[in-house]
């Protein structure tokens, strides 16, 4: 229940406004975010190479309708692969179709992602497509599977909670893709979504299994997105039992202030972790989805607004 009110939230556009604005609200952002600027993402990522740990930039916000304003957020991934590249980052950059114009065409969309790939291969940088709802969901494999025979630098990120994605995954495997998995959190109906949360946990599995055969056969670069450690142990187990994989094959991306004793065993174990670095002003509908994904997260939020 209270997932679905989040989300609910998430796509309030009065709440989306209002809420923002007050203080405890502002308080807790900061779990998941260093800040709004890209310098103090930057900055951030310069901790985090310290201790082995790469990051994945992602500029908040979504839904772009005008089309200088795409321009803008092209302009500003540029921007961040420069700054990446200047800095010896192992950063890469995750985005969003919606945020460089496929509302307002997906031919449009489709070339603004050419030009920061084109960028972003000459650097020798990845960029990350996001998968947004599932109303964009055959848009955003289209385009990545436009842009996959040409460019190596770059992935697609699928969702465990639709019915579709093992199909997805196997539509992809001709083009040596990059699928980054994540359970999804976005409000779907159950005619497309696994509605409970163990049936999400045992697709997420299953979904890792088929890509980690496919990872052991050199057709794939599998990132998995979670922090439920259970999850994490069974995909840690599983690949153990593959004699032509080890722990150093594996790859596991997390938030940013999220599970940070779990980052630190991880990479012990010779694990490959990144950390997602969410900045921006437009963070509150990415913010209440965080929330929906770990009840853990609600009571954070709980106890700031207690704080006063």
């Amino acid at each position: 229940m209270f997932r679905r009110i989040l989300l609910w939230v998430s796509e309030n556009h009065y709440l989306n406004n209002k809420l923002p604005k007050m203080g405890f609200v502002k308080r807790a952002r900061s779990k998941f975010m260093p800040g709004e600027t890209l310098e103090e993402a930057l900055q951030a990522a310069s901790e985090l190479e310290k201790q082995d740990t790469s990051t994945v930039f992602t500029l908040l916000g979504e839904n772009v309708e005008d089309l200088d304003e795409s321009r803008g957020v092209v302009d500003h991934y540029k921007t961040v692969l420069r700054e990446v590249r200047n800095r010896n980052l192992t950063s890469e950059i995750s985005l969003k179709l919606t945020q460089i114009g496929v509302d307002l065409g997906s031919g449009i969309a489709s070339d603004n992602l050419r030009e920061i790939l084109e960028l972003a291969q000459r650097l020798n940088l990845f960029v990350w497509i996001d998968i947004e709802g599932s109303y964009y969901t055959d848009t955003t494999i289209d385009i990545y599977k436009g842009v996959a025979g040409k460019y190596s630098n770059v992935g697609i990120c699928l969702q465990a909670y639709l019915y579709r994605t093992t199909d997805d995954i196997q539509g992809m495997l001709a083009l040596n893709p990059s699928i980054r998995l994540v359970k999804g959190a976005y409000l779907e109906s159950e005619e497309i979504a696994f509605p409970q949360k163990k049936d999400v946990d045992r697709n997420y599995l299953k979904l890792a299994d088929e890509l980690l055969v496919a990872r052991r056969r050199n057709e794939v670069r599998a990132v998995f997105a979670t922090h439920d450690s259970k999850i994490i142990d069974q995909i840690m187990n599983t690949i153990v039992l593959h004699e032509d994989l080890n722990l150093g094959d594996l790859e596991i991306h997390m938030l940013y202030g999220i599970s940070k004793h779990v980052q630190e065993s991880l990479l012990q174990s010779g694990v490959k972790v990144a950390v997602l670095i969410a900045y921006g002003s437009s963070w509150f509908p990415w913010y209440m989805r965080r929330l929906a994904e770990r009840p853990a997260n609600l009571w954070f939020l709980l106890s700031r607004m207690l704080a006063g």
